[in-house]
């Protein structure tokens, strides 16, 4: 067992601020488009210091994916910030056509995402995302966990050629990450273990180490895998821990369809078939309710990781 404390709790969303700020400052090419969540995004600071390449589209959301599609032609880097349901359900069309399909280098940056977004409800807790952006060729999709690694994934992509797409959330959540570096399409090994591995993305990351604790106290050791890149997914990483514990465990705060899940068990499929249990979202749309209490409704909890790595054990034998 690996013992991860945290003395902080930040919102993802943050880290994306403080790392598109950090962008600016670098690189004069970087800029910023919102539609209409400056507040809501943390993309005030980048507003405020680089007012002249900050630009406010409005509640108008297809329109400002053209408007970052067109920049990247005159050398431009747009990062466009809005709720996940908005970047990505609402203007589909616009970045199939314009963004993936011609290659252009705009960074899709994407709020608010799962079920953690809480009291707005349903309409605006996107689980399907991860999915829709990950089928689109050529578009690279990071979720990661924790303030310091959204971060970093930000001041990452500033350098990254391409079409991203960039999932965060909304509530404050443990920051464990801060000395861990970073790599795009690079796997995170947070504990290793030999008996189940744990695949996990954003804020499940933090329920698999918690869930590792409560597993280690009934003597099973649990590999925890923080997958922060579904795309490209990193699978050396994925094989290396597998073909040692013979069973896997996926978490993800999105729909069990498209998802982590479905990368990680490609993989396996193909590779190195084992037994595999997903903690996700099963086939439901989400209700208004605090985030603590919908992720115990949608059974996204450590316990639930705890029951899922005792029946991929149990399908081993």
């Amino acid at each position: 067992m690996t013992k991860y404390t945290f003395t902080e709790k930040k919102d993802t969303r943050s880290g994306f601020g403080v790392g598109l700020h950090e962008l600016g400052k670098q690189n004069g090419d970087v800029v910023a488009l919102c539609a209409d969540l400056t507040g809501s995004l943390k993309m005030d600071a980048f507003k405020k210091d680089f007012p002249e390449r900050f630009f406010q589209t409005g509640i108008a959301e297809a329109n400002m994916i053209g408007l970052a599609a067109g920049m990247t032609i005159g050398g431009k880097i747009p990062f466009t910030g809005t709720f996940a349901n908005f970047s990505t359900g609402r203007v589909y069309d616009q970045i199939r056509q314009s963004v993936a399909y011609s290659g252009k280098n705009v960074k899709i940056c994407a709020s608010h995402a799962g079920v953690t977004l809480g009291e707005d409800g349903a309409t605006h807790q996107i689980l399907e995302d991860i999915g829709m952006m990950k089928m689109l060729p050529g578009m690279t999709v990071i979720v990661p966990c924790d303030y310091s690694q959204t971060k970093a994934a930000t001041i990452a992509l500033g350098s990254h050629i391409g079409p991203a797409y960039l999932r965060f959330g909304r509530p404050s959540w443990p920051i464990f990450t801060a000395d861990r570096p970073f790599v795009i399409g690079k796997a995170d090994k947070m504990i290793e273990g030999k008996d189940v591995s744990i695949f996990a993305c954003g804020h499940l990351v933090w329920q698999a180490i918690e869930a590792e604790v409560k597993l280690a106290a009934q003597g099973i050791s649990a590999e925890v895998i923080n997958i922060h890149t579904i795309k490209p997914i990193d699978v050396p990483a994925i094989l290396e821990s597998v073909q040692k514990t013979k069973c896997a465990v996926t978490c993800e705060e999105h729909q069990i369809n498209g998802g982590l899940g479905e990368s990680v068990a490609q993989v396996l499929s193909r590779f190195f078939p084992a037994p595999i249990e997903m903690v996700a979202v099963n086939d439901s749309f989400g209700e208004s309710g605090t985030p603590a209490q919908l992720l115990k409704k949608y059974g996204l909890g450590p316990d639930n990781i705890v029951e899922a790595a005792q029946k991929a054990i149990q399908r081993k034998k």
